[in-house]
């Protein structure tokens, strides 16, 4: 498989970076609005054009004399965006013309060395196409008119985007590997793990909440195996959500669940698991997937044995009792080696699959070390049982009939299940069929 080129999206804040990175890889994955420095780290997407596969990175917007929150470090991401980029897409607003901010970004992209394409966005009318002539004094020779809001020439600008750049430049590439969705509240650590990882500055961190507002995707090799991990915005309570960006950071963190394999559900050990963190559990489970929890920041805890931090879990979110939990610090680095053992551990037990004549053996020695109750006079009987699926794990029970199967005996017989089979960290999904009525 070949490694796939990467087009930058870069510019001043509010000119219609993420509007035109939306177009690009024709999903709705940066968050746009009005407000200025709404995208603060890089996004990842993959895209096509006429049959080139690509990697499209969204920027947030570049001002060095900005005293807005995060700016120093919005701009070091798009550095390196810049830095990784074999073609690189300048955008302007046609409207305001060319201002010092637009000279300073195209001086920096000149000095790169690399192909650019100067995008001249918000024609949304033909009328307003010869404003491009207003941006020639950037010095850059392709210039394309286009606009991100009414999706107008957007082939055409990756098309002059790629129009020097030859296939022959593309690498081998693994396969992208098990999907990991860091998950939480706000201010827990998600993004210092994803540093701490990497051993890098990928994710901006800092102490105040809803710092990361976009799902951020990243890609990680432990021990030759490869994986991506999805870092999401915090989400908050309903009532806590005073920005439309917050309402979209949380949509797309339940997309970031739907999209993974495992998820990381990351706590503040000071905290312990508070409503949001349910909801999160719920989630998880609801979409079938994998679950490790995480206990960040222990070494701030003082006074707390850790055996009742760990049971109290258990009991707020019957399904937890079945993932993986670890105490870490992502600050420090602590007991955060044992996360890749327990993903491994937790992705092949999604994939697990039991053959038929286990799984009756299975329900006959439950069934003969208790026995089901008397509904109504009559008592169930089960069949077999067949497994149907993974991903999760999902497994039908043929009985005589479903309303015979007591909710206390159900219970009884997913417990007995759970400590023959185990399926460390993955929900298990149990359906009843009843037996057909014959036909008079």
């Amino acid at each position: 498989m070949t490694k796939k080129l990467k087009l930058a999206v870069v510019g001043r804040p509010n000119v219609g970076k993420s509007a035109l990175f939306n177009r690009i890889c024709k999903k709705r994955i940066a968050i746009v609005d009005e407000m200025e420095g709404v995208t603060r780290d890089r996004l990842y997407a993959e895209a096509d054009c006429f049959g080139l596969p690509f990697e499209v990175v969204d920027t947030g917007g570049i001002n060095p004399r900005s005293q807005a929150m995060f700016n120093e470090l919005i701009c070091r991401q798009a550095e390196i965006a810049i830095e990784e980029a074999d073609t690189i897409v300048m955008v302007v607003d046609a409207h305001t013309g060319i201002t010092d901010l637009d000279s300073e970004v195209a001086k920096v992209l000149h000095n790169t060395k690399k192909p650019v394409c100067l995008a001249v966005n918000k024609i949304d009318n033909l009328k307003d196409e010869p404003l491009i002539h207003n941006f020639h004094g950037l010095g850059i020779e392709k210039i394309i008119a286009v606009s991100a809001a009414q999706n107008w020439q957007i082939a055409e600008l990756l098309e002059a985007a790629f129009s020097s750049i030859s296939r022959e430049n593309e690498q081998e590439e693994e396969q992208q590997g098990v999907r990991i969705a860091i998950v939480g509240r706000t201010n827990v650590g998600k993004s210092s793990l994803i540093n701490y990882l990497l051993d890098e500055d990928r994710c901006i961190v800092s102490p105040i909440p809803g710092t990361t507002r976009d799902s951020i995707d990243v890609t990680v090799t432990h021990n030759s195996d490869r994986l991506t991990l999805i870092d999401t915005a915090g989400i908050r309570r309903k009532h806590a959500e005073h920005e439309v960006v917050d309402k979209f950071a949380a949509i797309r963190t339940e997309r970031a669940i739907e999209r993974s394999d495992i998820c990381l559900l990351m706590l503040d050990s000071q905290q312990g698991l508070t409503t949001q963190e349910k909801r999160i559990a719920r989630m998880i489970e609801r979409t079938g997937k994998g679950c490790i929890l995480l206990f960040n920041k222990w070494d701030l805890v003082k006074g707390f044995r850790m055996e009742h931090c760990l049971r109290n879990v258990e009991e707020e979110v019957p399904f937890l009792k079945h993932c993986p939990k670890i105490i870490i610090s992502a600050k420090t680095g602590r007991h955060v080696e044992k996360i890749f053992p327990l993903i491994q551990e937790t992705h092949a037990s999604s994939l697990q699959r039991i053959a038929t004549p286990a799984l009756n053996k299975f329900i006959e020695t439950a069934m003969q070390k208790t026995h089901p109750p008397m509904v109504r006079g009559k008592r169930l009987r089960v069949y077999y049982m067949a497994q149907i699926g993974v991903q999760p794990p999902k497994f039908v029970m043929f009985i005589n009939h479903p309303d015979l199967m007591a909710d206390s005996y159900q219970k009884y017989l997913y417990n007995q299940f759970r400590e023959t089979y185990r399926f460390t960290g993955v929900p298990v999904l149990f359906q009843l069929r009843g037996k057909k009525a014959r036909k008079v």
